[in-house]
């Protein structure tokens, strides 16, 4: 796959099928609308083609905000390109951008920049200034322009009440701690990933030593705070059984959240390595234990029922 940064140098763009959006999680419902554009591609001998942004739109106009994402920019690029697509446009997100309305981002961003002949937007996707304009006026403007405009179509959760979408994912994450429905969603598992810092060896007293992680992204998303049944793939590439501790350890009167991996069977410092957690399923909230003792005997059961759960799973 050939990744165009718009703003670094000049380039030239095949003719091509493309759809836009910020895709953030690159999830089912994206990855059909990312497959509908391969297949139109193919059939058509154009270029497949995928514009996303390099941030999310609300941090041009907030700089303190945290959008709490699915997938890093790497993240996505990676996924992107096992779906197949030819190019991956990563488009600067600035106040120059956003003044656009959707026609003349048409014309002169998907036109005459990107030389897209056909454009396959979201089911309920919106672009151009203030998102004022809906598909018709695309279809409108595509018409105007030579540029042919199709709509994709929704992918639906299990319940069909509503469509898969990144903020429906990102509730059943933080809210939830939903992991165990990320495979339908997102059709793999929800990682983490982060570097090992130095702790207060509190699991290490209670005979469950826990690697203590500093997410590498400020801005990903993490799971609602409970303990969790994951795998811990280290530097060396081996994905190992573990439970995960999200919460603040009201036990010993802790204040500040904290993200603790106990890797089952495993000895050896890592301090400084990346860890990357993936999440299979939530066992329970966290909560307060009356002693040390009694949070031993519920880890205890916590290890054996995290064993009975990823026992059978295999992670690519």
């Amino acid at each position: 796959m050939r990744t165009i940064c718009v703003n670094q140098g000049p380039f030239e763009c095949p003719k091509s099928v493309a759809t836009i959006g910020v895709f953030d999680g690159v999830h089912a419902g994206h990855q059909l609308l990312i497959r509908k554009v391969c297949a139109e591609a193919r059939s058509l001998g154009l270029c497949s083609m995928v514009i996303t942004f390099d941030r999310q739109p609300r941090q041009l106009f907030d700089a303190s905000y945290h959008p709490q994402v699915l997938t890093t920019l790497e993240e996505k690029k990676a996924i992107i390109e096992a779906l197949g697509v030819d190019i991956l446009v990563v488009l600067p997100f600035t106040k120059e951008l956003a003044t656009l309305t959707a026609h003349d981002f048409m014309q002169q961003v998907l036109r005459q920049q990107l030389n897209v002949q056909l454009l396959i937007t979201g089911y309920d996707n919106r672009f151009g200034r203030n998102r004022s304009e809906g598909f018709d006026d695309y279809v409108r403007y595509g018409q105007e322009m030579g540029m042919k405009v199709l709509r994709g179509e929704a992918e639906l959760m299990d319940d069909g009440t509503r469509a898969v979408s990144s903020s429906v994912i990102r509730e059943l994450l933080s809210d939830e701690g939903r992991v165990d429905v990320m495979p339908k969603c997102l059709t793999r598992y929800y990682q983490l990933s982060g570097k090992v810092m130095p702790g207060e060896h509190i699991g290490h007293q209670l005979g469950f030593p826990t690697a203590n992680l500093e997410p590498l992204c400020t801005d990903k998303l993490i799971p609602a705070p409970g303990v969790y049944a994951v795998w811990a793939m280290l530097e060396d590439g081996k994905h190992r059984s573990a439970m995960m501790n999200i919460g603040t350890r009201p036990t010993f009167e802790g204040k500040q959240q904290t993200l603790e991996v106990n890797i089952f069977d495993f000895e050896g410092d890592i301090y400084g390595q990346k860890v990357t957690i993936t999440f299979v399923a939530r066992l329970r909230e966290e909560r307060r234990f009356d002693s040390p003792e009694a949070l031993v005997a519920q880890l205890n059961e916590d290890k054996e029922q995290v064993k009975r759960i990823i026992e059978n799973l295999e992670i690519e």
